[in-house]
């Protein structure tokens, strides 16, 4: 097999002095396995960095500051590996000059950067676009155990919402992060070896970021790597473990919904975003601006190694040297020429540019002068590179409207194409909807609903993004498992403590004792208190119960089978003469009750579920046309909607009933009441955990007393006249409920 190696430029040997630009002397590029390269790019002196991707990363774009080209070839165009060409420039940026190579590849590639000795390595494998982690070298013999870690590499990204800086590591440490004063934030990694050429400041103002500035240094004292982080007021930091490597993240409160890493808050897959298509850039159509183009590139991820004023120049409004100038009639294309000069940039004037320009400036960019210029003589310019064509905006406008018309009939000249795409999990009609909207003007698409597969025809490039729709949507549905638990308990205490007492005197002379005077001659006295329900149990040793007691107190306690006790006691003359009836009732209950219901159903994502359990209780009606039997319902049941959030969390409308029926409380007729226990909401819980979505606590509590006026008031004889009860009854009720996502992985991990 013969590999070809594309090289230009020459490699001679110099020596770089001390506070000079390093000089690119060679730029080589040469295949890297299957359809890899890389490029390398040597310089007289050790090199730092900053790439970042551009067009939707199908160019590299490597900046070295403090670094100028040498003799070197500008332009490479021979195709080796994924790279398909490679440009060399160099510009002044600031005080010191910046070297960029540009590297166009043929499609999407992971890079690497490393810096060997003088030469700067770039290795390119196609793939997912972005860095790939920095690779390590193979251990030659077995690692020392308790050997300390070594940082790798330190490397930092800028995002539209988080900025991360990566920390690669030899093999695990522990770290701890913690504020500093002020606005900064503190990593330490215990017991780990930071290499001298990593010991270095890194600045990132220029990316306008959350972090403009990044300190790496070997702690004196306790063998510790010490990153320091200047963060910009409110910016929040989060350290995370990514294999051997630490993620240190950037980013504003409330920003992100789940962790910075898109990691859920328990640890788990999140649901991301995803870009399900992206066009193509029009390149070969001209952007037209009526000025200088202001806007700064958004598309780009700069990784950027450690150096103070390495990054390379980003484009921002009017960013360029600043002149003076002073000019009265002068021709245009003098003006363009001398702005070119200025600016370091070649401008290509049309031929039906004309007319004089008279201008007075002071300390102004020259891009703004140029901007200036054109818009007073209404002309546009297209930029590429650093070749800028200047013509009349209307001739300008003109030829873009010509190219895009030319690009639409591209589009409806290109043939078509009939493409079958099965959908598994979803409906195809659902899709075929979503769908509709991107089709051409030329395409149709139906559905065979026996295969639920999808049949379109369009062009190519409209068929690729419909299918990569198709397989997004097309995902298993998340089911979630709702288990509720119902925990009821009950306890109760009742105490009931009575007395009856009476009896009857005579004195007459039947008996034998009258009283001897005329008037009264015979007495009786009989207690009256005595009806046909009054207890007499265990009164009469001869009969279960008494005709007539006669009692003067009648405070029995409700005492009867199965509950508290009685004692009956009487008294009487041989004669009966004097009779004395006395019985003391008490009864004393206590108990605890404890009910736990657990129903649980499982069931999709946004479909509502139902379970229940229990009985019809039969009713009577009387009407017109008669007595009509209904029934109602006494159930246990759960009603529940759920919808899984995009970090794996659960959020539920759920109803849960508890009805029972109560025979101790009945209607007129006999019927039992229904006691009915329900509790309704909408909640947020994290899959697998338990939310305590309700509970209610009742406790009643009673004493009563019944004794005789004034003879209850009396002490210790009052107790004789009085009937004491005391009760204590408590409920209480606490509802759970658990989600389970039960195909988290498949649902959720797209």
């Amino acid at each position: 097999m013969v590999l070809a190696v594309a090289a230009f430029g020459a490699a001679p040997v110099l020596h770089a002095e001390p506070n000079r630009p390093a000089v690119a002397t060679r730029v080589s590029v040469e295949p890297d396995g299957a359809r890899g390269a890389s490029l390398k790019v040597e310089f007289t002196a050790p090199p730092t960095y900053n790439v970042r991707l551009e067009r939707g990363g199908l160019r590299l774009v490597i900046d070295v500051p403090n670094a100028e080209l040498g003799k070197v070839p500008a332009a490479f165009t021979d195709a080796v590996g994924v790279v398909g060409g490679v440009m060399a420039q160099s510009f002044q940026s600031g005080a010191s000059k910046t070297a960029r190579v540009l590297v166009t590849l043929l499609e999407t590639a992971s890079y690497s950067v490393t810096v060997e000795g003088t030469t700067l390595v770039v290795r390119l494998v196609p793939g997912a676009s972005g860095p790939m982690p920095a690779e390590r070298p193979e251990p030659k013999a077995k690692a020392v155990s308790g050997a300390a870690p070594r940082v790798m590499d330190v490397r930092f990204e800028h995002g539209s919402l988080v900025d991360k800086l990566w920390i690669e590591l030899s093999e695990g440490a522990e770290f701890r992060e913690s504020s500093g004063s002020g606005d900064k934030a503190r990593l330490e990694i215990s017991g780990a070896k930071l290499p001298p050429e990593l010991e270095r400041l890194l600045d990132v103002s220029a990316f306008r970021g959350r972090v403009s500035a990044v300190a790496a240094y070997q702690a004196r004292s306790g063998g510790a790597v010490v990153l320091e982080a200047d963060k910009s007021p409110g910016v929040q930091s989060r350290v995370e473990r990514q294999g051997r490597s630490l993620v240190w993240s950037f980013y504003e409160p409330g920003a992100l919904p789940t962790s910075v890493t898109g990691i859920a808050r328990d640890g788990k897959v999140a649901r991301k975003t995803r870009t399900v298509y992206v066009e193509d850039t029009l390149s070969d159509i001209p952007v037209v601006h009526s000025g200088f183009d202001r806007e700064a590139s958004t598309e780009s991820e700069p990784v950027a190694g450690f150096a103070p004023g390495m990054l390379g120049q980003q484009r921002q409004a009017f960013a360029g040297k600043r002149i003076d100038l002073d000019l009265k009639d002068a021709d245009i294309h003098n003006v363009l020429r001398l702005l070119a000069d200025v600016g370091q940039v070649n401008i290509v004037t049309a031929d039906n540019v004309s007319g004089t320009v008279t201008i007075r400036m002071r300390n102004v960019p020259w891009d703004q002068a140029l901007d200036v210029v054109l818009q007073s003589k209404n002309l546009g310019m297209v930029r590429q590179a650093n070749m800028i064509r200047v013509a009349p905006l209307d001739a300008l406008e003109n030829e873009r409207k010509l190219q895009i018309a030319r690009r639409l009939q591209e589009v409806q000249l290109a043939p078509l194409e009939t493409r079958l795409i099965p959908i598994s999990y979803a409906q195809a009609n659902a899709i075929l909807d979503r769908a509709q909207p991107l089709l051409s003007e030329r395409g149709t698409m139906a559905v065979d609903e026996r295969t639920n597969v999808l049949i379109v025809r369009d062009i190519a490039g409209n068929l690729n993004q419909i299918e990569e729709l198709a397989r997004s949507l097309d995902t298993q549905t998340p089911q979630v498992l709702v288990e509720a638990r119902i925990v009821e308990a009950t306890s109760r205490y009742l105490r009931d403590v009575g007395i009856q007492w009476g009896g009857d005197a005579t004195f007459s002379g039947a008996t034998g004792n009258p009283t001897g005077v005329a008037f009264p001659n015979s007495v009786g006295i009989v207690g009256g208190a005595s009806d046909n329900n009054t207890p007499t149990a265990g009164l009469s040793p001869f009969a279960n119960t008494v005709a007539n007691p006669n009692f003067a107190v009648n405070l029995p306690a409700a005492v009867g089978a199965g509950q508290g006790g009685a004692l009956g006691l009487t008294f009487g003359s041989i004669d009966n003469n004097f009779n004395l009836s006395l019985r003391l009732s008490a009864a004393e209950a206590s108990g605890m009750l404890r009910i736990l219901s657990s129903p649980r159903i499982l069931t999709l994502d946004n479909s509502e579920a139902r379970i229940s359990q229990g009985t019809l209780l039969p009713y009577s009606q009387v009407s017109a046309q008669g007595v009509q039997t209904t029934f109602q319902e006494a159930k246990l049941q759960l009603l529940v909607k759920p919808h899984v959030t995009a970090d794996g969390s659960v959020s539920m409308r759920v109803k849960i009933n508890r009805d029972e029926p109560d025979f101790n409380q009945t209607s007129a007729d006999g019927d039992p009441t229904i006691l009915k226990r329900e509790a309704e909401t909408d909640l947020l819980v994290m899959d697998g955990h338990t939310a305590v979505i309700g509970g209610i606590y009742t406790r009643n509590t009673g004493r009563n007393l019944d004794q005789v006026p004034f003879f209850g008031d009396i002490p210790l004889i009052g107790l004789l006249f009085q009937r004491r009860r005391a009760s204590d009854t408590r409920g209480e009720l606490v509802i759970f409920l658990t989600p389970r996502i039960v195909n988290r992985a498949e649902a959720l991990g797209r």
